[in-house]
């Protein structure tokens, strides 16, 4: 491998990196903010806050980055190409709207965004070529728990939304807690995927 091809890597895992950051803060940011003022019943209720900048900003910023996204096959590119509509119709589609349509594509965007989210954890991330290293195994085993999470997570939140919404549950944020946690899998996975634990040797760059 040439050094330039070697700083593609770099570059191309450091972007990965930066999506697990970004799905890490924006539940973190949304609980911080509510902690000190108002803790809402769901991430996306911080539209109507003054958290929507950042709400909005992170949202676009993941789209971006999974547009750009290119794995081995063309199903990669499709899911991160996914994403990104997905990404961008929770944030222009607000759930706080009066129009009835837009709230519905709201949350048809959200679930289409956190199924795709599972995807990549469960049939993209696991992926490999050759014989997978020891340290490559262990990532797919966290990538498996992150997908189920998140599949869990959505369930739950369906469950919820069905039939419990309106009981004593309420007062303690299921739906917020269940995106967050979704939202944290999906962060921590790709987070991994920049190879930031459980490494695998890399060959050191050439002296210039």
């Amino acid at each position: 491998m040439s050094q330039h091809e070697q700083w593609e890597v770099v570059s191309y895992l450091k972007l990965r990196q930066l999506v697990g950051v970004l799905g890490i803060l924006l539940p973190t940011s949304c609980l911080v903010f509510g902690l000190l003022h108002e803790l809402e019943p769901s991430i996306s209720d911080y539209y109507a806050t003054p958290m929507r900048n950042v709400f909005v900003g992170i949202l676009w910023a993941i789209g971006f980055f999974l547009l750009t996204y290119r794995g081995h096959e063309r199903k990669d590119d499709l899911a991160g190409d996914l994403c990104f509509v997905c990404a961008l119709g929770v944030a222009l589609c607000p759930n706080s709207s009066d129009i009835r349509w837009v709230r519905g594509l709201h949350f048809l965007f959200a679930m289409v965004l956190f199924l795709t989210f599972a995807f990549f954890c469960l049939k993209l991330f696991t992926k490999g070529q050759g014989e997978p290293t020891p340290q490559k195994l262990k990532r797919n085993r966290v990538y498996r728990a992150c997908g189920w999470i998140i599949i869990l997570s959505i369930v739950l939140i369906g469950v919820y939304m069905a039939f419990l919404e309106h009981t004593w549950l309420a007062c303690f944020r299921p739906v917020f807690v269940l995106e967050s946690t979704a939202l944290y899998a999906f962060g921590f996975s790709w987070y991994v995927k920049g190879e930031t634990l459980w490494q695998d040797r890399v060959p050191a760059l050439a002296a210039p």
